[in-house]
This record gives C-alpha cells, sequence and structure tokens, in this order.
C-alpha cells in the first residue's frame, strides 16, 4: 500500500481513519436521527418545514405501501424529482423497505429515461408530473409496473400545497398534459402504506443501497453499485473532515445546510441529505437553483451552516445584488465539488463571507468524496485537497506501475466509499479496478510534497458542464442518428460560467440540414446540460491514419 503522506496536512482533531462498520446500514443512521431529533425540522421547503418525526412516520408508511405491492428486498425503485420534501421520504421508504434506489435526472429526456429504466430493471418509479409526459412516452418499453405520482405541493398542507399546484400547472404551465391511468398519488399511496403492516427486512451494508447513473466511455450511461457501507463510509468521512469547522456551531443551534444542488446527484444525495440527517441538521431544500433571486429569498430566512455547491453557483450568488440579504456571517463551510473552482470565485467567496470555499473531488463511484482541501484553510490552491480519512490516492502510468512524485498520473482511489461495481457490467469493471482494488478514475493529477493532489489533464474524452459528466461518444452517437448527417464529434471548450461547454463538428450529408435543425434534434434526445453550445459544420473530420477522430485538433480550432 502506498505511504499516506498526506496525513501530515490533516487538521488537528480529523482521524486518519474511520470507523465504517459503526451502523449496520443507512437504515440504522436514519432511523437513529429520526429518534435523537424527532421534534427538530428535517426540510425546509417553500417556508414550511418537514420534521425528523413526520419523515420518520410518512416513509415507514412508504416502505409499507411498496412491500404491499409485492416488491421483494433487492428489487429496484426510480425516483424522479427535482428537490423536494417527497424525495427524502421517498428514498427513506425505499431504503427501509430493502429496496435499491435509482437515482434518475428529472430533466432526461424519453430516450434517456427508457434506457436507465431498462438498465436498472426498475419495478417502480416515484415522479413529479412535471415530468411525467417523459415517461409516459417510454413506459411501455420499460418493466415499470407501479408509478408514483408527486406534485410540488404534496407536503405543503391542503391550502398552500392546491395554490401551489394551482401556480405551477396553470399559471407557470410547468405540467404538460400526460395521460398515466394507473398511477396512484403521493399522499394517496403514503395513506395507504400507513393502515398496512410492515414485515421489517434485515439490511446489511453490503446490501446493494443505490444505483448511481454515470456516463461510460462506450457511451451508454451505466450504474455504480454504492452498497450500504459505500455511502456510509463516506457520510462518517465527510462528518470526519468538517468536525473542526462544524466545532464552532454555537452549542445548542441545529445546523443548517443548504440543498440547492439537485439530490438525485450524488454529491447533494451523500453530503446534502444523507450527511444532514447524520448531524441532526436542517437541510433547505431549493427546487429551482438557477432562479437566484429566489434562491437568496429563501436563504435570508434562515442561518446557514453549510453550503456544498458548484462552481457556477457560488459566481451566481456572489455577484447578485440580493447576496447581502443572507445572513452569512455563520457560514462555517463551502464545499466546492463537481468541477473546478475558479481562484476569482473563490477569493471574492472568501471577501463576501468570510468563508473559503474548501474544493474537493469525487465520483459516483466513489459515493462521492475522496479528498478535499482541510476546512480550517485560508486560502485557495486550486487543489483537490488530500484524501479522506481511510481514502488512499496513487498515480499510474499506462502500465498500471506508480509513478514518482511530483510526476502526472492517473488517480486511482482505494477506500471504504469506492463501488462495489457497474451494474452488470464485469467488463466495465474489471477494465475500472486495478488488481490490488483501486479505482481508475481517468482524471490526471499531480502529488506535491504535502500530499496535497492537483488534476492537470483527463485521460478520458469526458466533457464537465458545470459539474456534470459530458460523454462525447453519447452525443456522436444521438447526433449520428440523425438523418442528414454524415458523421460528427464533440470536445469541451472552455467556458467562462460552466467551465466547459461542448462544441459539436458535423459533416453533412444532406447540404441544406441547418443549424436549427441540429440543435432540435438535440433538445429532443439529449438532456439541457449535454446541449452543444457551439455547433459547427465542416467537410471532412481530422482523422489518424487509422482513422480515430483527432480531438484535439477540433479543441485548438
Amino acid at each position: 500500500m502506498v505511504e499516506r503522506i498526506w496525513l501530515q496536512s490533516y487538521p488537528a482533531g480529523v482521524p486518519t481513519d474511520i470507523d465504517a462498520g459503526r451502523y449496520s446500514s443507512l437504515v440504522e443512521l436514519m432511523e437513529e436521527s429520526f429518534g435523537t431529533y424527532a421534534e427538530r425540522a428535517a426540510y425546509s421547503f417553500m417556508g414550511e418545514d418537514l420534521s425528523y418525526a413526520q419523515t420518520d412516520r410518512l416513509s415507514l408508511a412508504f416502505a409499507a405501501y411498496w412491500l404491499g405491492l409485492g416488491l421483494v428486498k433487492g428489487d429496484r425503485v426510480a425516483v424522479m424529482m427535482p428537490n423536494v420534501p417527497q424525495y427524502p421520504v421517498a428514498v427513506a421508504g425505499i431504503l427501509r423497505a430493502g429496496l435499491v434506489l435509482v437515482n434518475v435526472n428529472p430533466l432526461y429526456t424519453a430516450r434517456e429515461l427508457e434506457h436507465q429504466l431498462k438498465d436498472s430493471g426498475a419495478k417502480a418509479i416515484v415522479i413529479i408530473e412535471n415530468f411525467a409526459s417523459t415517461l409516459e412516452k417510454c413506459l411501455a418499453a420499460t418493466p415499470v409496473k407501479h408509478v408514483v405520482l408527486c406534485t410540488m405541493g404534496d407536503q405543503l398542507g391542503l391550502v398552500k400545497g392546491a395554490l401551489v399546484n394551482y401556480v405551477v400547472r396553470n399559471v407557470k404551465k410547468l405540467v404538460p398534459p400526460f395521460n398515466l391511468p394507473t398511477a396512484v398519488r403521493f399522499n394517496q399511496a403514503i395513506a395507504r402504506g400507513s393502515k398496512a403492516s410492515f414485515a421489517r427486512p434485515v439490511i446489511r451494508g453490503d446490501d446493494v443501497a443505490v444505483l448511481q447513473y454515470t456516463g461510460g466511455t462506450t457511451g451508454v450511461s451505466k450504474g455504480a453499485v454504492l452498497l450500504h457501507r459505500n455511502v456510509l463510509a463516506n457520510v462518517l468521512q465527510s462528518e470526519a473532515w468538517n468536525k473542526p469547522a462544524m466545532d464552532r456551531v454555537p452549542a445548542g443551534v441545529q445546523p443548517t445546510s443548504v440543498c440547492a444542488l439537485p439530490l438525485y446527484h450524488i454529491f447533494a444525495f451523500t453530503i446534502g441529505m444523507m450527511l444532514t440527517l447524520r448531524t441532526g441538521g436542517k437541510l433547505v431544500l431549493i427546487p429551482n437553483p438557477r432562479d437566484i433571486p429566489a434562491v437568496l429569498k429563501e436563504l435570508s430566512r434562515h442561518t446557514i451552516h453549510t453550503l456544498p455547491a458548484v462552481n457556477t453557483l457560488f459566481n451566481a450568488l456572489v455577484n447578485h445584488p440580493d447576496f447581502h440579504t443572507v445572513d452569512w456571517s455563520q457560514l462555517k463551510v463551502s464545499v466546492g465539488g463537481g468541477t473546478a473552482v475558479q481562484s476569482a470565485v473563490a477569493k471574492r467567496w472568501l471577501e463576501q463571507t468570510g468563508c473559503p470555499i474548501c474544493e474537493g473531488y469525487g465520483l459516483s463511484e466513489t459515493s462521492p468524496s475522496a479528498s478535499c482541501n482541510p476546512v480550517t484553510s485560508l486560502e485557495f490552491t486550486g487543489s483537490i485537497g488530500v484524501p479522506l480519512p481511510g481514502t488512499w490516492f496513487k498515480l499510474l502510468d499506462d502500465e498500471g506501475l506508480e509513478v514518482a512524485q511530483g510526476q502526472p498520473g492517473e488517480i486511482a482511489i482505494k477506500g471504504p466509499q469506492v463501488m462495489a461495481g457497474y451494474w452488470q457490467r464485469p467488463d466495465e469493471t474489471a477494465r475500472a479496478m486495478t488488481s490490488d482494488g483501486f479505482f481508475k478514475t481517468g482524471d490526471i493529477g499531480v502529488m506535491d510534497a504535502l500530499g496535497f493532489f492537483k488534476i492537470v489533464d483527463r485521460k478520458k474524452d469526458m466533457i464537465l458542464v458545470s459539474g456534470f459528466n459530458v460523454y462525447p461518444n453519447e452525443l456522436e452517437d444521438v447526433v449520428g442518428q440523425m438523418p442528414g448527417v454524415m458523421e460528427c464529434a464533440c470536445v469541451g471548450i472552455s467556458d467562462a460560467k460552466s467551465g466547459e461547454a461542448v462544441k459539436l463538428v458535423v459533416v453533412r450529408r444532406d447540404p441544406a440540414l441547418t443549424e436549427d435543425e441540429v440543435r432540435g434534434w438535440c433538445r429532443e434526445n439529449l438532456t439541457g446540460y449535454k446541449q452543444p453550445r457551439v455547433v459547427e459544420f465542416r467537410h471532412e473530420l481530422p482523422k489518424t491514419p487509422v482513422g480515430k477522430v483527432l480531438r484535439r485538433e477540433l479543441r485548438d480550432k
């Protein structure tokens, strides 16, 4: 095993390892918090709170509902929702029933949704009505037998809930027409489950908790298999890492965290929802982080202690005229992840809040956090920090051998948070793992003498748009199916707002093919962050003698 020279850079009080066996499962962790913090607010949404006791009661009823339908331990249930209180209730219910959560991006097209439901073998889905029309288009082609339908106002009480639903449906027109005649409404499912008996399944650390889908180098999205013990370990690692800063929260004050990142994304799932549950905190749910005035208005109602975010969100917040309507004086931890934090944004954030952005690094395959800068640091380094407690990094050359310190190599990670493998893809799993159990990330990094890592390049052709992975092969496959396209290729180009953006280069079969037609095809088949920022037509693509597209030439031009 490599020497952990980064331990010299740990803040005082942070352990070198954590006891990942402290809980038998995520269910045990959740139920402990439901009991210990019963009277506290667990979630805040649109001015309404949902307590730990209410989350306990509702999720237990939801678990009973699933088992009453005949679902059995290990069956997969997809959840396709924005940040609404029904999401954490649904997740707790699914896990308590011994089922496997399949997180789904609510903005997926029918093509993307169909692939994920078929690949995971999901027998049920919990979906908000705003996206029900997408499900309707592909439902017949999937193994899904049970649909539970939510609305934005389900957990806001009779009057306020009805008003919110009216505005969402009739004023903002956010619910396209759909027809799902067998769907059961969320509150109806809870009511049925609350009358049913609940036979508690035995859930262990080695049971699968989550299928977290991530793009594949082959262009096909694949599920990272996260066991209960993987996510548990990452929660405890993150808690230990944040402790030096969180110890400064006054005694008796409930820690409050902001969840503006989407909960279906593993960063918000673990570091937002699960970590906040573990610490008895309150999670402020932000359904639409793009509406910055609404985000700041919501945050002005709370005293904020932690904020996990991506560079684009930090930047949008700190540059908005309403930024100072929020009391940032109690902010203890600002975690930047998903994509590189820009130094100008970090500098401005520190000046305006007094709380440094601690950039971290991780992947869906690592539940997600693998490294982070110390929460005690006051300067921005541009590094991804040091490996978390119980985590090992090593840097490998193309032959799989470790490089000398200071030399660039592919980051490989070992630790209790590393996935069990890819769902039903032993070939992909074998390709991603070393013989001694390290996960090869595809990112090229260097390590300095103090054990801090910096990412310098990417081995894969992946494009990182505001923290979301975009795989060129998937886009090329989709656009290549368009009538009028001879061939195409896409690359990442630098973008001040999103870090990187997608550039699509097309060789036409039909000379009359227009940019608008290409963009329309992409909108129909690809979710928003995968859309090309630049569409360029060429007579041919630059290639090697063996016919491989020279992506670097497409970038350089």
